[in-house]
């Protein structure tokens, strides 16, 4: 496969920046909350938009959003339907490093037809975890894409997955790796990150297909759980033993996509269902039992599958048609703008970096005052999307002073630190 890279700048402006901000190691960002720890940026953007560092294309096909660690950029893609592939480029060029096959595409027959491959790589330490649309558990060398263990969840534990087949990005916690096959006999499951031995499998009450969402580590009631939207709601698992803790209902997608990754803060969890609606609970524990007690559940408020972000007391995210600022611990709706429309975003210091549906990108004030729009530009040479319902579903990232776009077989790399005195 060729690539065609262009380099903007001289790598020695870009060196000292590897060496004291923060990368991206896995899907929505260290914490999975899409927040950013990233300092010295760009408050505003230039008319323009920031400046291109570098554009690669031909990457292959897909969704998956980079994760970034040091001088390496990591992400998963498709030539055709049968390889898929995760694949490692230069953070400094776009340049490829190694491309390593790890399946087929999962449920390529799917309607409405949207085959590739979906998950965002999850590095740790040396190693990289991935999951293919075809439910391949693979663990690799993060420096050759040497694999090192790997399993099938749909053979091996008979996975269900949904309609547009497995879209997960692993959680590693501690010596566990997580995901979940979907099915009544190991809806979700732990591995051993380091060999792929079995740790535990829980089955759900009356089984339960996997969704297109993520799992995040939450602590209440002193235990240790992973909560997880899959199909028929949002539930918790207890990490160290497997254990069923509690399911939340609220959150199913009208249109049978579950895709947004819950977000967690202390013992209250914000959950969306696209079509449907978004839902706060606060976790209650009661003699060893967990139960989720709801705060809200509005249809008004973001279900977009960008995602949301919370910034001090308040949620941002948009709707199919608007960017929401919405309170928290209510969901009174502060301020509602057309924006980009729907879009995915992450936050970084003030600003919510804006990946719109339609391909453009703004940079907005994260203030619950009113919309403070401060830059918009579209990224040149948008790829082109031959299924007219196919959009710029890809999460935009912000690591080691750079903002990271992908759509499909481009990603676009700019620079957003700011100069001295900016």
């Amino acid at each position: 496969m060729q690539m065609k890279t262009s380099l903007w700048v001289a790598l020695i402006s870009i060196v000292p920046s590897l060496l004291l901000a923060d990368d991206w190691p896995q899907w929505r960002g260290p914490n999975r909350d899409g927040i950013s720890q990233e300092t010295g940026l760009l408050k505003e953007w230039p008319k323009e938009g920031p400046r291109l560092l570098w554009k690669t294309e031909d990457i292959g096909r897909g969704y998956s959003t980079p994760a970034v660690v040091g001088d390496r950029l990591y992400v998963m893609a498709n030539e055709g339907l049968e390889n898929e592939f995760v694949e490692a480029l230069d953070a400094t060029t776009g340049q490829r490093v190694w491309s390593t096959r790890v399946g087929n595409v999962g449920n390529p027959k799917q309607q409405p037809n949207f085959p590739a491959a979906r998950s965002t790589p999850t590095v740790q330490e040396d190693a990289l975890y991935v999951l293919s649309s075809d439910g391949d558990w693979v663990c690799l060398e993060r420096k050759t894409g040497h694999v090192r263990w790997q399993k099938n969840v749909r053979t091996e534990f008979g996975g269900q997955p949904g309609e547009w087949a497995y879209a997960e990005s692993p959680l590693v916690d501690g010596e566990a790796v997580i995901c979940a096959p979907g099915g009544s006999n190991a809806t979700v499951v732990a591995l051993r990150k380091n060999t792929g031995e079995l740790l535990w499998k829980c089955a759900l009450p009356e089984g339960d297909d996997a969704s297109y969402s993520s799992a995040i580590v939450v602590e209440a009631g002193g235990i240790r759980q992973y909560a997880r939207l899959l199909t028929k709601g949002l539930v918790g698992i207890e990490a160290k033993t497997g254990r069923f803790l509690w399911r939340y209902s609220k959150p199913i997608s009208r249109y049978g996509a579950n895709i947004q990754t819950p977000l967690a803060s202390g013992d209250y969890i914000f959950c969306s269902a696209t079509g449907t609606g978004s839902g706060l609970i606060k976790l209650k524990a009661d003699g060893g039992k967990i139960e989720p007690a709801e705060s809200y559940f509005q249809p008004n408020i973001p279900t977009a599958i960008g995602g949301v972000v919370k910034v001090g007391d308040f949620l941002y995210g948009a709707t199919g048609d608007a960017l929401m600022c919405v309170e928290f611990l209510t969901g009174e709706i502060k301020w509602k703008e057309r924006s980009l429309g729907a879009a995915s975003l992450c936050y970084a210091e003030g600003r919510l970096y804006l990946h719109g549906e339609k391909g453009e990108v703004a940079l907005v004030e994260a203030t619950p005052e009113a919309y403070r729009e401060k830059g918009r530009f579209a990224p040149p040479a948008e790829p082109s999307h031959p299924n007219a319902m196919e959009k710029s579903w890809a999460y935009p990232v912000v690591a080691n002073g750079r903002l990271y776009l992908r759509d499909h077989g481009v990603i676009w790399c700019y620079a957003v630190k700011a100069a001295a005195g900016q």
